[in-house]
């Protein structure tokens, strides 16, 4: 079996190969697994990983036939995307929403069979509580929409493609190698600077956060066993509040920093507590 992962060099797209790797061949009956994982070659060739090809891949200049630039894969995670974590700039719906959907259109109507793609929980919108993939989307920043536009776009094209659609919608993850610009990023850069506080907001909102180790466990299981699961929610369906998970997060790291609570506003893009409901992945998972 040969699967092919966009954005490979990415958070996600990391861990995800770290968990391919060590795949033992029971998610695929005894089929020897092949990885192609692409870069856009900006900062060179990735070192090599067992079991990877790595091939250079830049949505802007994309080759003539992209499919086979990958080696026809039996499913392709698409992980990439560009413009990260300006969720309101116009960037997203203007510049990032047609590469995807010209890359993502071109490899279908050139025969593949399964695509698995990164969406997110922002399309769901302002709306609060429990969130289950049967309700409407909802998008309310740039981000968001351009997502929404294409995975609509893509079960557009099922009418008339014959392919299986994964679409992961990612919830809050965090773990090693995450950039400094996250939450989890800014307090162990902090933490590790020997600060003696960390400024945040009040922490009361409710989110639901994963880590990404696990999250690309559960991405790895999708691709490999159910790339047909259509809507997905990859979150941890448990609801914490944002001061809990950071207090967790500094004893963890075995730290006295004190947390100002409060210091920053809190954010008006997203709703203030709202969380993933799991019973879908949960049910895929454990199906045989």
């Amino acid at each position: 079996m040969r699967i092919a992962i966009t954005g490979a060099t990415g958070f996600i797209g990391r861990h995800l190969l770290d968990r391919l790797q060590a795949c033992d061949g029971s998610a695929l009956r005894g089929e020897p697994l092949e990885i192609v994982a692409t870069t856009r070659g900006s900062r060179g060739t990735p070192a090599p990983l067992p079991r990877v090809r790595w091939v250079t891949l830049d949505l802007r200049r994309p080759p003539r036939d992209p499919l086979r630039h990958l080696s026809s894969p039996d499913v392709l995670v698409h992980l990439a995307w560009g413009g990260l974590p300006d969720y309101r700039s116009a960037r997203h719906v203007e510049e990032e929403l047609p590469l995807h959907e010209g890359f993502l259109g071109a490899v279908i109507r050139n025969g593949l069979k399964a695509v698995v793609v990164a969406g997110t929980c922002f399309e769901y919108g302002m709306q609060e509580g429990r969130l289950s993939e049967d309700r409407p989307s909802l998008p309310a920043n740039p981000y968001a929409t351009a997502k929404d536009r294409l995975r609509c776009f893509l079960q557009a094209m099922q009418a008339g493609h014959q392919f299986r659609l994964t679409w992961l919608r990612l919830f809050y993850l965090y773990g090693n190698d995450q950039p400094g610009r996250t939450l989890y990023g800014q307090l162990l850069q902090a933490i590790g600077r020997g600060d003696r506080v960390f400024d945040m907001s009040g922490g009361e909102q409710v989110r639901d956060y994963l880590p990404v180790a696990k999250a690309a466990a559960f991405v790895s299981e999708l691709a490999l066993r159910k790339p047909d699961a259509g809507v997905v929610n990859v979150c941890s369906g448990q609801p914490r509040t944002v001061r809990s998970l950071v207090e967790g997060w500094v004893r963890e790291a075995g730290s006295s920093i004190r947390l100002n609570l409060g210091h920053h506003p809190y954010p008006d893009h997203e709703p203030m507590k709202f969380w993933g409901c799991d019973d879908k992945l949960r049910s895929l998972l454990e199906a045989p």
